[in-house]
């Protein structure tokens, strides 16, 4: 399948700033599921440093500008191939060893309600495959916690979602995390773009799933909201702890203001 992007954010600020440097992870990860044919990230009148690939195997960018502004836009533009490996990342290309996503952060941090998710997921099935847990845990969390947009912000952690009692797919990836954690497995999370016109698929054309590492396997992905592994209809752009740490666009302002963001994303299927 090929998919196309038109993503724009636009960063408005109430007084001007003296200037902003922005982390950008904006450029879709090379995997076997995925083939760049044009891609473009453009943020007028800043100073763009070189795009590098990190220990994770995601393609970083910095963009900086030092001058008085009332606002910076970041336009990001292109078509990717896609093709279904059943959520399974091959050919991807990291350092960083799979027990380094055993660790938690804020966002990810499990709290009795997760804990007890686990142990009722998974009783009687600690000798069941790896792959097999790892599917009984992202179907629990959407039971658990059922898609409903605005009960959750960006700030909200997986425990919090879990008291609330639903969220959408940041605070499932969260969860899964979590509880993929508590069952000792390496876990991660990962932003991108989905094909969300798609018949099968709910969701925002921005998106985020989980990682799991299976021994065997490798890393698999698992869209808990979607209740299913990613597929053609998703560009991988990146990975991370939580949220915060894979987020497409991280920044520091200079004279820091009140921000407004603005943003847009547009994901289609072309003709092949």
């Amino acid at each position: 399948m090929i998919l196309t992007v038109s993503h724009s954010t636009r960063y408005q600020f109430e007084t001007p700033v003296s200037g902003i440097i922005q982390s950008l992870r904006l450029k879709p990860s090379q995997y076997e599921g995925q083939r760049l044919i044009d891609w473009s990230i453009d943020v007028p009148g800043a100073v763009m440093g070189p795009s590098c690939r990190d220990g994770a195997g995601d393609y970083l960018q910095t963009a900086s500008l030092r001058a008085p502004m009332t606002h910076i836009d970041v336009i990001v533009t292109g078509s990717v191939e896609t093709v279904d490996t059943s959520g399974v990342l091959r050919g991807h290309r990291e350092r960083v060893p799979p027990r380094a996503y055993l660790r938690h952060t804020a966002r990810t941090e499990s709290n009795r309600a997760i804990h007890d998710l686990v142990d009722e997921t998974l009783a009687g099935h600690e000798t069941a495959p790896t792959l097999k847990r790892a599917h009984l845990l992202a179907a629990a969390v959407l039971e658990a916690l059922p898609y409903r947009s605005g009960t959750t912000d960006a700030h909200t952690t997986g425990a919090e979602a879990m008291t609330e009692g639903s969220g959408v797919c940041q605070d499932h990836a969260h969860v899964l995390i979590a509880c993929a954690h508590l069952a000792g497995l390496p876990a991660r999370y990962v932003s991108g773009y989905l094909n969300a016109t798609s018949e099968y698929h709910t969701g925002e054309a921005t998106h985020a799933w989980a990682e799991v590492f299976i021994e065997g396997l490798g890393w698999v992905g698992f869209d808990a909201s979607n209740q299913c592994c990613p597929d053609e209809n998703y560009i991988r752009l990146g990975s991370g702890l939580d949220a915060q740490d894979a987020a497409p666009i991280r920044g520091l302002v200079l004279g820091g203001a009140e921000e407004k963001l603005d943003v847009s994303v547009v994901v289609e299927a072309q003709q092949q």
